[in-house]
């Protein structure tokens, strides 16, 4: 199963994209993992938040194949432990599924038309953080749930 980590903009700080790159790299070495960055939209700072989201669901949906599980990280969406995630994968992985793809909205969130074609959401904390942090520590917990996978001594319990 491959995961693709689906991304709106490109990350400004280049510490951020050095340490989110790094732990994709680390996931990767367990199972086919990529981010995938789609362009903001074009005029993007002449549209009002709805037209923006609109503007982005269109790339988005673009890009998702009828086969792909889409898992949003929504403040909605359901809470894992580090554990439960792992588990989580674990199912998604035996099941045959070709590709998960997590789905990280722009900063106001998804149109109605990716809400309807997510199949599930996910949700790292009650907090809100910027969304390229949110790369970041979601490449991280994909690196840890491989790593609980197969055993490995990064995670601790």
């Amino acid at each position: 199963m491959e995961i693709t980590l689906l991304v709106i903009g490109k990350t400004t700080s280049p510490e951020l994209s050095r340490l989110t790159d790094e732990y994709i790299s680390r996931a990767a070495r367990y199972t086919p993992f990529e981010m995938r960055v789609l362009p903001d939209p074009k005029g993007v700072r002449s549209l009002t938040p709805d037209q923006r989201k609109q503007a982005e669901g269109r790339l988005i949906l673009d890009f998702i194949q009828p086969s792909d599980f889409l898992m949003l990280l929504d403040e909605r969406g359901k809470q894992y432990t580090s554990m439960d995630f792992s588990a989580m994968l674990q199912k998604r992985m035996a099941s045959g599924l070709k590709r998960l793809v997590f789905l990280v909205g722009g900063p106001y969130g998804f149109s109605e038309d990716v809400y309807r074609r997510a199949d599930s959401k996910l949700s790292l904390s009650a907090m809100t953080f910027p969304h390229e942090m949110v790369r970041l520590f979601f490449a991280e917990q994909v690196y840890r749930a491989m790593s609980i996978l197969r055993g490995d001594p990064y995670h601790h319990e």
